[in-house]
């Protein structure tokens, strides 16, 4: 196939020709990038980069849960280090900062369609489009490979809640009554159904999260909470500071209560839940001084927890999958992840086989440790399989993703 190269002179014609309001250009000459472009589209900050021989692929990046809208937002995942190898490997870049931060799967899904229809105004069509994400952009790549299979070519969702949106908030439910039950669920958040809005994260949530973490009489009830949660040791007491535990603590609290006020009301619950461990979990726990039955008891007998019907719809609308995948998918996860468990990965699988979809699917795995930790040469090559299938026609094998990158092709997630 022949390669589309843009050169610096073309694109300053494209661009001094648009009727479009633009903002500044960079041009830079030298470093082989063709076109650094920071600028505003329909009130939204964006940011591309086109490299001098731009190989006719567009990678258009979805980014993260972010509390503020980043801005410059970055071109590409995580940043510099990372857009410089795309682009040396000859891949413009594309991202939109989204109107706003928190939960916005809904506006990420709209600005980002916004921005790759922008992209073809001034540039041409891409010989392909290749939509990618990390977390909350994961699944809005997946939200919108399902969506607008006419628009982009393949997707990539990295690290993303591939169980949807609805299960996402269901989880952070589950892990607030664990703590409840456990710890004891502070007045100053407000109700598990209600969580207060105006919580500082570092003063409020993570600082006494952590003192009660590192009080060592309280180990058996944080392994209670890690269990029934079916959390991963590894993930949960990853260093710093027990990373995947407070991170998964400010999400309970911070994270539910931004999602409440765009939702306008709580849209989790937990009705016919049954909290559960194995025989073999309970003995464990028993020989730390916990009581796992009786905390069991007191979860199950709180699975009356209901959410607002509009608001669960909120997210339902927005944020849930169907499998429906007409476009290759490649997913890829970190196996310890405690923000979003691999598992969800089994449920999302289950999606597309039900939808009769499979042949559109390739699920890869990575070694790393916490939330999204991936290497550029691990995105690298994510790219450059997702190229070999949309070229080819043959989803890549296992030859794509090999150990010696961090990728492990033997590990099946269990659910």
């Amino acid at each position: 196939m022949m390669k589309k190269t843009i050169r610096l002179s073309l694109v300053l014609v494209l661009l001094f020709s648009s009727l479009t309001v633009m903002a500044p250009v960079q041009a830079e000459s030298g470093d082989g990038t063709a076109l650094d472009w920071i600028g505003d589209l329909e009130g939204t900050a964006f940011h591309i980069r086109v490299p001098e021989d731009w190989n006719g692929t567009l990678l258009v990046y979805a980014r993260g849960y972010s509390s503020t809208v980043p801005d410059p937002p970055d071109a590409a995942f995580n940043g510099d280090v990372f857009e410089e190898l795309l682009l040396d490997h000859g891949y413009a870049l594309a991202a939109s900062a989204y109107q706003n931060g928190g939960w916005a799967v809904k506006e990420g899904v709209h600005d980002t369609l916004v921005l790759t229809n922008f992209f073809r105004e001034q540039f041409g069509e891409p010989q392909n489009i290749i939509l990618y994400g990390s977390s909350m952009g994961g699944l809005i790549t997946a939200k919108s490979i399902e969506k607008f299979p006419g628009i982009y070519d393949a997707g990539i969702p990295m690290c993303g809640s591939m169980a949807g949106g609805t299960a996402e908030v269901d989880s952070l439910l589950d892990f607030s009554l664990a703590y409840d039950v456990t710890i004891g669920w502070p007045e100053s958040w407000g109700t598990l159904d209600d969580v207060r809005e105006d919580v500082d994260i570092w003063e409020g949530i993570v600082y006494p999260v952590l003192a009660n973490l590192y009080n060592p009489t309280n180990y058996g009830l944080h392994e209670f909470m890690r269990l029934v949660n079916d959390t991963t040791e590894v993930g949960f007491y990853l260093p710093p500071w027990n990373y995947g535990y407070w991170l998964q603590a400010v999400f309970m609290v911070y994270g539910r209560a931004e999602v409440e006020v765009r939702a306008n009301g709580n849209p989790a619950q937990n009705i016919g839940r049954v909290y559960s461990l194995t025989e073999d979990e309970i003995a464990y726990l028993e020989g730390l001084g916990v009581d796992a039955e009786g905390l069991l008891s007191e979860m199950n007998a709180r699975t009356n927890i209901e959410a607002d019907r509009n608001a669960r719809n909120y997210v339902k609308n927005n944020g849930d999958l169907t499998g429906r995948i007409r476009r290759p998918v490649l997913t890829v996860h970190t196996k310890y992840d405690v923000l979003t468990p691999v598992e969800v990965q089994g449920v999302y699988r289950d999606m597309v086989e039900s939808s009769g979809s499979v042949e559109n699917l390739v699920q890869v795995y990575t070694e790393g440790l916490q939330h999204c930790h991936f290497t550029p040469e691990q995105v690298l090559a994510l790219v450059q399989a997702m190229e070999y299938w949309l070229e080819s026609g043959n989803a890549p094998g296992e030859s794509f993703f090999p150990e010696s990158l961090g990728f492990d092709n033997d590990f099946t997630p269990g659910y």
